[in-house]
């Protein structure tokens, strides 16, 4: 029910090659939101990647989605709106809010057949936009939230234990509040929207077990997928209805997804179904939110111990496999690759996980770029590029087209890097929230091919 923060920015492995995607956690200059441009303008209509998994496995997903919160309490009955759904806006809205909520809201009518509207006055989901430093310190880890039966961040402040907060008690949703950072990057406020809008007309819990889904805390997925949109659209379908038990939306799930997905009759790779444990958990928490690198690697050491003795195949390990890389001391350099080479090797075959892969190559291409292997790099990000473009992923873009640049001008095609620069330019200031923080990557990836 909500995403959190990542406070890792840029992690180096055998000190060349290890790279987050978020240069900087400083409060954003909104004016700069003013020069960024919309993700309409930038990415044009949306593409999602369509449902991978089979129905059987979606039906499965639902309800583990549906009937347990992210602490692992159970949710005793089926809840949701129940007819045409109204959503306002309130707060101090950034320059783009307006914007980029009408394109999620468009986007959730047309691929989710969802009768929802933006409306002025207050809406049945208040959206409100608080200041980053307000938020974090009413919720330390937390980038944005959805509570019941509230619409303003003030009845939240004056009881954030009152007991209406509860998702466990509420069957018919009559009020929603969505608390969104008012000075965030554009990208982080659109990340926000997507999710935490979706989880108050859907499903509550977040699931490191699928990858195809913006419902999971590892954060590589940054908008609506198919699968969200199809999850959607079942759980706004008139067969389920408030109040419903775990085992009476089972029984219909099957007809809903063979009327909402016939394509999901079809077999697919299936994920393993044990549980996830929640010591596995709280180490990938502790090695996302832990400030120092050697804390990270620790608890990402003890994550990947865990999916290992669990003799997990999916996800849960590629992630344990992928954060053990990234946070890797110098000296483990060579067995950090290995791990990454590895992560990659799992969401190569893991379905919807093709943004997954493309985080995967922007470590192995700063690798790669620092070991001079520059017709790697060029092979690596052709392909990670139209991934990020295609999800959405601004930040993710702007860096492999600087770490694809680098490696043109090194191989004499100077015209070219500098015209790649320059498109990365709004791709960047979308991502990154300010002009410096993109200079500071673009340094950071001139500083690795120095190293060669």
């Amino acid at each position: 029910m909500t995403r959190i923060i990542l406070t890792c920015a840029a992690v180096f492995l055998a000190g060349c090659g290890m790279m987050g995607t978020a240069p900087t956690e400083k409060p954003v200059d909104l004016s700069l939101q003013t020069r960024a441009i919309s993700s309409q303008a930038l990415f044009g209509a949306p593409r999602a990647f369509a449902p991978e998994r089979s129905n059987a496995q979606i039906a499965e997903d639902i309800l583990e989605l549906g009937f347990r919160l992210e602490s692992g309490r159970e949710i005793p009955q089926f809840s949701r709106f129940d007819g045409p759904v109204t959503l306002s806006l309130h707060g101090p809205v950034p320059p783009l809010g307006v914007i980029e909520t009408d394109r999620l809201i468009t986007r959730l009518q047309r691929e989710a057949g969802l009768d929802i509207r933006r409306v002025e006055g207050q809406g049945q989901i208040v959206v409100e936009f608080v200041p980053r430093a307000a938020l974090r310190r009413a919720v330390p880890n937390a980038a944005c939230f959805v509570l019941p039966n509230i619409t303003s961040w003030d009845e939240f402040r004056a009881n954030p234990r009152a007991p209406e907060l509860d998702w466990t008690r509420v069957v018919r949703r009559d009020r929603a509040l969505v608390i969104v950072p008012a000075d965030s990057t554009v990208q982080d406020m659109r990340d926000c929207l997507h999710e935490e809008i979706a989880q108050a007309i859907g499903p509550l819990n977040d699931l490191f077990r699928i990858g195809e889904t913006v419902w999971n805390d590892d954060n590589f997925q940054t908008v609506l997928t198919g699968f969200d949109m199809l999850v959607l659209r079942v759980w706004n379908d008139p067969a389920l209805q408030p109040g419903m038990t775990r085992a009476e939306v089972g029984e219909r799930l099957p007809a809903l997804l063979a009327r909402h997905n016939p394509s999901g009759a079809t077999s697919r790779v299936d994920l393993d179904k044990i549980p996830t444990p929640m010591e596995w958990t709280r180490a990938i928490e502790a090695a996302l939110g832990a400030t120092s690198r050697r804390v990270s690697f620790r608890e990402a050491q003890r994550a990947l111990a865990i999916a290992l003795d669990q003799r997990w195949q999916d996800e849960r390990l590629a992630f344990s496999l992928f954060l053990s890389a990234r946070f890797a001391p110098p000296e483990d350099g060579a067995q950090a690759l290995d791990a990454m080479i590895l992560a990659a090797g799992i969401y190569n075959i893991r379905p919807g996980t093709a943004v997954h892969r493309a985080h995967v190559h922007l470590h192995l291409t700063a690798q790669a770029l620092a070991g001079g292997q520059h017709d790697l790099v060029l092979q690596l990000t052709d392909s990670a590029m139209t991934v990020a473009r295609r999800t959405e992923n601004g930040a993710l873009l702007a860096s492999l087209m600087l770490l694809r640049a680098q490696s043109l001008e090194h191989l004499g095609q100077r015209a070219k890097a500098e015209e790649l620069r320059r498109d990365s330019v709004p791709f960047a200031l979308y991502g990154f929230g300010s002009e410096q923080a993109a200079d500071n990557r673009r340094e950071e990836i001139a500083t690795l091919a120095r190293r060669n």
